[in-house]
């Protein structure tokens, strides 16, 4: 194993944004198994932590290339394309206002307790969010256009935490 690969080689996998998440998660599970420090236990403390190091390096890989959004800014950012997140917070007009009225109906349902609108509204952004990770796709591995694309994760990273305010809306409903 190779500390300066990168977590696409570490994990057997091309470097693309469609990946196999089947031989993703066989492959975390086989290098787990490998450098667990529970399998150090009574080995000599250089060896205990480098499998400390190597466990922590399988899980930043996995945790980076597992979910979409983290591996397309990883991807992004092997290709020299910053999203430019902290400084690029300008979005279309369009987009804002679209932001804007996802946030009224959740602040009403949640305000109104409507578990069932809370759902409607988590299923439809989903399937936005779906239909933006399958443009993304397109853009990163077929188009190679990644200024577009890192438009598109700054968009997703909006979303995503739209939907994690759904989620917690839903979560403090079924809580009371």
């Amino acid at each position: 194993m190779d500390f300066n690969a990168d977590h696409f080689a570490l994990m057997g996998l091309p470097r693309a944004f469609r990946i196999d998440a089947a031989a993703l998660d066989a492959r975390y599970r086989e290098l787990q198994a490998e450098v667990h420090p529970d399998r150090f236990a009574h080995a000599a403390d250089a060896e205990r932590r480098l499998s400390l190091q190597w466990a922590t390096r399988a899980n930043e890989a996995y945790q980076a290339l597992k979910k979409p959004l983290p591996r397309a800014r990883y991807l992004l950012h092997l290709l020299g394309h910053d999203i430019g997140a902290e400084n690029n917070t300008a979005m279309p007009a369009e987009f804002l206002m679209e932001q804007m009225e996802w946030r009224e109906g959740v602040a009403e349902a949640r305000a109104a307790r409507d578990h069932h609108e809370l759902e409607h509204l988590h299923h439809r952004l989903r399937e936005r969010m779906n239909g933006s990770y399958d443009e993304l796709a397109a853009l990163l591995d077929d188009a190679g256009d990644y200024e577009t694309a890192s438009d598109r994760v700054r968009r997703l990273m909006f979303l995503e935490k739209l939907l994690t305010e759904i989620d917690e809306a839903i979560a403090a409903i079924e809580e009371q």
